[in-house]
């Protein structure tokens, strides 16, 4: 089979970002872990992360996360470079000229510095909340999508009025031009920032639209790995529609991973502890995608019986953990099984000891990213000299 990844070129440097939920214990105060989740954008800042996506819920006391573009907007005066990157907003559950008008906003004040993270929005007691629960939210999410883009391209009174789209948008009864009114932002950056979807499930048709509009996948750190090879095979797909070259730089892998400088500790912190950030995560994500029916992002296939999807197959198969060389090894074995990709994203988690949790950051940062830029033939990226140790 022809591989569009394979032929002869330059490997751009793998590139490093940060994604939370955020997840934490629903007995931790929010104060205290808002301001843990911010410090951990600031720390991935200061460590030459690439972006920081932040996802948002309504209705989740263990994430507590209402509102990505509040949250990342405390952060812009905070960071320097880093792209800070909703994670996602979750287009069904607000109107597309809010949403538009609010990313377009964001961009503005961050200068550039944005990625408009979108998604469904697939919380059912969110859903619920609002009164949609019954509605097809994936379908609300393409009919927002499109009246989001259609905003920014075009000019007041706009006249959106697009097929089978129950978003109509105008300001033609409103419009004054000479002072403004009836006039929406556009982005800062042009045409549209960068926009990137998160992809959970295995074979997901909507990445081959993703790459038909270049929007950009980010995988998700829930799926067994063997499933993500599906996920490149739909974006190439969708880029080929459109007729263009899919770029494996524009794909991303979320993982959940954790560094130490002792293999006990990494084994101990990852997977064994009662106390583990990591247990507590994935079984968390273990009862929830059971209860939505969608845990087959777990089994090794479509018909494997629900018992073999445990705690201790998650924390097994999808924390990678160890000393600095372990994961290296392990990185590159991922690689080798789903092709090349552009970013690894390394998925937050609640900071039980906050220094190992720092600790970890860094030496992703600054030992282990270099080290697999060089085993990948891509020029290894120097750390910043500012955050040899923090």
């Amino acid at each position: 089979m022809f591989d569009c990844r394979a032929p002869m070129r330059h490997i751009p440097p793998m590139r490093l970002g940060y994604f939370t939920m955020p997840l934490h214990p629903p007995h931790r105060d929010p104060a205290q872990t808002l301001q843990e989740d911010r410090d951990a954008v600031i720390l991935a800042d200061k460590l030459g992360f690439h972006d920081a996506f932040v996802g948002e819920h309504l209705t989740d006391r263990c994430e507590n996360v209402t509102n990505s573009f509040i949250f990342l907007a405390t952060l812009i005066g905070e960071t320097r470079t880093i792209k800070l990157a909703s994670g996602t907003s979750n287009l069904s559950q607000s109107h597309p000229v809010v949403i538009a008008a609010q990313a377009a906003m964001f961009d503005h004040l961050a200068k550039g510095r944005f990625i408009f993270g979108v998604s469904p929005g697939a919380l059912s007691s969110d859903a619920e909340a609002l009164g949609i629960l019954a509605e097809d939210r994936n379908r609300m999410f393409a009919e927002a999508i499109d009246v989001i883009l259609a905003i920014w391209e075009r000019d007041p009174p706009y006249d959106i009025d697009l097929p089978g789209n129950r978003y109509k948008v105008t300001t033609a009864k409103s419009h004054v031009p000479e002072i403004g009114r009836g006039v929406m932002y556009k982005p800062y950056q042009k045409p549209r920032p960068e926009i990137v979807g998160t992809v959970v499930a295995p074979h997901s048709k909507g990445v081959i639209a993703m790459g038909e509009r270049d929007f950009h996948p980010l995988s998700a750190n829930f799926l067994l790995p063997h499933w993500l090879p599906s996920h490149w095979e739909n974006y190439a797909e969708g880029k080929r529609r459109a007729r263009k070259t899919p770029d494996p730089a524009d794909w991303r892998i979320a993982r959940t991973i954790f560094v130490a400088d002792d293999d006990r500790v990494a084994r101990r912190y990852a997977r064994e502890d009662a106390a583990s950030p990591y247990r507590f995560y994935w079984k968390q994500l273990r009862e929830k995608m059971m209860r939505a029916g969608r845990h087959v992002i777990f089994k090794l296939h479509e018909s494997e019986d629900d018992g073999a999807v445990t705690l201790e197959r998650l924390l097994g198969e999808l924390v990678l953990c160890g000393t600095v060389d372990e994961v290296v090894d392990q990185l590159l074995a991922l690689r080798e099984r789903s092709g090349d990709f552009g970013e690894i994203v390394y998925a937050g988690m609640d900071w039980v000891d906050p220094k190992l949790a720092r600790r970890s950051m860094e030496l992703m940062a600054n030992e282990v990213m270099p080290r697999v830029n060089r085993a990948i033939g891509g020029p290894a990226k120097e750390p910043p000299r500012e955050a040899a140790r923090i």
